[in-house]
């Protein structure tokens, strides 16, 4: 009897893959489908059917990955984030990078391309609706120059979208990801004690970081595109968290606290930026009806269980 050849899988390109939240992705990720990573960071513990290229997405070399594989389609995470690099690696970085990667899409013939932004580049802001959908004007960059490259990653996709129909483009914004990440909203929950502003008390929305995952495999069905809020568990006041944490909550004056954050993020003592001090000043909630309508999404992961893993 003749041999019966198991049928090939897809290709998925992850970029940023040695990232904690792309380890996480490729866990579920490679049971379904071949995956091909990018990098400059190492990926020690990757799954043996795991091919890894550890390139600059803004070098040649990076295309090279796109003429040796036939990608079906790019999850595109590999976004800095570090505030302590200047402004114009995070440009290059981010903005390029990804403008090379959206034309290697259209030079392979690459069917799709997943983005992950987040919800932060429409801004916290006193003036925002309570909850803005997918169609609201990203202001972030009008008060924090640091994430104006972010607006820019997210409307570069978001335009590419429109621009190539020929490519499934989807664009997730996810809310504050919670978990072994080490973001900005991660490393306030980890602090011994929390410094909070006096007379601010802002409403906000946290997300596992498993539900993220699950958001992205579901972008990867044929058919899904377009731009996605992700949400986790309802919105909730900043103090209700932090009575759920359990831990010593320290409430300053905003003429304290921001010197404080400055010099102690400085000395390397707080991993939380100065700049996402609006952040626990203004809301920034948004509505996730799209994604739970158009892919069948919803978080399977309710607050006490993010909160579980900073006490």
């Amino acid at each position: 009897m003749a041999k019966t050849t198991p049928k090939k899988r897809n290709t998925v390109l992850v970029t940023g893959i040695s990232g904690r939240l792309g380890r996480l992705l490729t866990q579920d990720l490679h049971r379904k489908y071949r995956v091909v990573g990018v990098d400059r960071r190492p990926f020690m513990e990757a799954p043996s059917d795991v091919t890894m290229h550890r390139v600059d997405i803004r070098s040649r070399r990076c295309e090279d990955v796109f003429r040796t594989h036939k990608i079906k389609a790019v999850v595109h995470m590999n976004i800095m984030h570090d505030p302590r690099q200047s402004d114009e690696d995070h440009h290059t970085f981010n903005v390029i990078g990804t403008q090379h990667l959206l034309d290697y899409c259209v030079r392979y013939n690459v069917p799709k391309l997943v983005m992950l932004s987040t919800a932060n580049v429409y801004g916290p802001n006193p003036r925002n609706e309570s909850y803005l959908t997918e169609d609201s004007l990203l202001m972030a960059g009008e008060t924090d120059s640091s994430v104006r490259d972010l607006v820019a990653v997210d409307m570069l996709c978001t335009t590419f979208c429109w621009k190539h129909p020929e490519v499934e483009t989807v664009v997730l914004r996810p809310v504050h990801i919670c978990g072994s990440v080490h973001n900005a909203p991660s490393n306030y929950l980890r602090l011994p004690t929390i410094p909070t502003l006096l007379g601010f008390d802002p409403m906000v929305q946290l997300i596992h970081e498993r539900d993220v995952v699950n958001a992205l495999m579901a972008t990867l069905r044929p058919g899904a595109r377009g731009v996605f809020n992700v949400t986790g568990p309802e919105a909730v006041p900043l103090s209700a968290i932090l009575s759920a944490l359990g831990k010593p909550v320290r409430p300053l004056p905003h003429v304290l606290f921001e010197p404080l954050v400055r010099t102690m993020y400085r000395s390397r003592v707080w991993g939380f930026p100065p700049r996402e001090l609006d952040h626990i000043k203004y809301s920034c909630t948004v509505n996730g009806t799209r994604i739970h309508q158009e892919l069948g999404y919803s978080s399977q992961h309710n607050l006490n269980d993010i909160v579980t893993m900073f006490q």
